[in-house]
């Protein structure tokens, strides 16, 4: 929780008050405003927060072992089991799964976030 807190603190951060107050003179309510204001300010940030949350989750060993349910192993599980028995050789194919797992959200979403604010000249938004 940590990590995605201190993403979402520095979008807020971003965020003036003057949105605010321009907001309400336009007779915006506290919900509009955050819905029409503050999420396309903060989406950046949000998914960043969930990318860090999904990546450290993903990796997560501890709280794996601790919550397994019976007769099933996750791939963290079985890269640690390999592991210690050191079997390594079938511990890299679970381990490099995770790696990919986690991978692909972080090049989606880094794709997503540096081409969020591009446009096209024919796009009617613009």
């Amino acid at each position: 929780m940590a990590v995605s807190i201190q993403s979402l603190e520095s979008g807020l951060a971003k965020i003036r008050p003057s949105y605010d107050d321009a907001a309400h003179s336009l007779g915006h309510t506290a919900s509009s405003t955050l819905t029409h204001i503050h999420a396309p300010l903060l989406r950046g940030s949000l998914l960043t927060a969930v990318m860090l949350v999904f990546v450290d989750v993903m990796k997560e060993l501890p709280a794996t072992i601790v919550m397994q349910p019976f007769n099933f192993d996750t791939l963290a599980l079985r890269v640690y089991r390999y592991a210690s028995d050191e079997r390594l050789i079938e511990a890299s194919a679970p381990a490099l799964a995770i790696v990919l797992v986690g991978l692909l959200p972080v090049i989606l979403l880094s794709w997503q976030i540096a081409h969020a604010g591009v446009r096209s000249p024919e796009d009617p938004a613009s």
